[in-house]
């Protein structure tokens, strides 16, 4: 998913919008002398200054010299927005887009956004496209996204290039192009971006315009992950974990990592914790502690977290069991599109587990799992198929859900089918 990155520069105050504020102001802004800076600057705006106008909203959104308020950052914002102040429209369709001060609203985000890039402000630019690449406030149009980006780009904005970079990976607005994406992708790391690190990691792990190499992924993973990137943090800890681009698998070392990460509540990286401790990874097995961090990260809506919450209810595991409450956590984690989790909640389904039995939800859910290429979901359909539950019996649809299934190894699909076609 494209990454919004929001260009909320702390030091806008430094840029080519201060050239006509008095030095005076300027001098006690520098010196953190808030106060004195906010007063020189208000007497300014009164006389409609808009550089003025806009140090006052920065001020009120920062809390800085007055008292934090987005409401009156926005109306000095707007003035000096009005009278073609770049870094006014800019935060002022921040402020929009994020409800702050003002009621959401994303059209008036957009415009707002347009005016400050159509002055090649690139951090205007950059958001300007996501909103088009997101259908937000306008409709939604990847090639108008590409061209924003792109101007971002051509400034030179990391951000921008790393959002060019995704487009051109994933072929959205441009035609897909793997070793584009990655010369992007490099421009940010040369300039020791941890974002655009963490992309030059990830296209060598997957072969993203270059050659799988894990020992590759591992070293730029580990440069992001060393400026604090928590999920490169993440990913450092699971080349660890499986022993990938690392000379050994090391449990403890890759729980050194998740705990970085864990630490700035990344929910993928809890969830990795918690499964550790579930099976005794690099810590002592305590299903306890691994249900502490999979509620941390289910509370976050991590769906592999709410799955494993499931069978650790399911299981009596760290928890008195309980089904209904297993169900409860495999039904949002496959509301989420979670394979295993709709799989195993259509288990409940047809054997009244925690829910009213019911072959028609079950059938619904092993369907779901099914098409996601999940084999046990695809042998269950296969046994609804043959014995015509929740659905007409129907053994050719049984020998093809089977036959899937098969094709990936599952054993009691194997021996399914081949029972029915020796019947045949």
């Amino acid at each position: 998913m494209l990454r919004q990155i929001l260009f909320i520069a702390s030091m806008m105050l430094l840029g080519t919008s201060t050239a006509s504020a008095s030095d005076a102001a300027l001098s006690a802004y520098e010196k953190h002398d808030y106060a004195g800076a906010f007063r020189i600057w208000q007497q300014k705006a009164d006389f409609a200054d808009p550089a003025a106008q806009f140090h006052l909203g920065y001020m009120y959104s920062k809390g800085q010299g007055v008292a934090q308020d987005d409401s009156q950052a926005a109306i000095w914002f707007r003035k000096a927005a009005d009278q073609g102040q770049v870094d006014a429209q800019f935060y002022l369709a921040l402020l929009l887009e994020k409800g702050r001060g003002v009621a959401e609203d994303y059209v008036a985000a957009a415009a707002w956004y347009r005016k400050a890039s159509d002055q090649d402000f690139p951090a205007a630019q950059i958001n300007l496209g996501y909103l088009y690449a997101h259908g937000r406030g306008v409709q939604r149009d990847d090639a108008e996204a590409v061209k924003w980006y792109e101007k971002a780009a051509e400034q030179g904005a990391i951000g921008g290039q790393l959002h060019l970079g995704w487009m051109y990976e994933h072929g959205l607005g441009v035609k897909r192009d793997d070793a584009k994406a990655l010369a992007l992708y490099r421009k940010g790391a040369e300039r020791e971006n941890a974002e655009a690190q963490y992309d030059v990691g990830r296209a060598y792990l997957l072969g993203i315009g270059v050659d799988e190499d894990d020992a590759q992924a591992v070293g730029w993973f580990r440069k992001a992950a060393e400026q604090g990137l928590a999920k490169a943090q993440n990913d450092l800890g699971s080349m660890y974990e499986y022993g990938h681009g690392v000379p050994k698998v090391d449990d403890k070392e890759a729980l050194r990592w998740y705990r970085k990460a864990a630490d700035q509540d990344l929910s993928t990286a809890q969830t990795n914790i918690g499964s550790m401790y579930a099976h005794g990874n690099g810590v002592p097995h305590d299903d306890t502690e691994a249900i502490v961090w999979f509620r941390k990260a289910a509370a976050q809506d991590d769906a592999t977290a709410q799955l494993n919450l499931g069978i650790m209810y399911a299981e009596n595991r760290g928890v008195p069991r309980d089904e209904a409450e297993a169900a409860n956590w495999y039904r949002k984690a496959a509301g989420q599109g979670l394979a295993a989790a709709q799989n195993n909640l259509g288990y409940m389904y047809v054997n009244g587990h925690g829910v009213e039995r019911d072959v028609v939800q079950a059938l619904s859910w092993f369907r779901k799992a099914a098409e996601q290429s999940d084999a046990g979901a695809q042998e269950a359909l296969g046994e609804m198929y043959e014995g015509g539950l929740g659905v007409s019996k129907n053994l050719p649809e049984a020998i093809a859900w089977y036959q899937k299934a098969a094709a990936q190894g599952h054993v009691k699909a194997q021996k399914k089918l081949h029972a029915l076609q020796s019947a045949s």
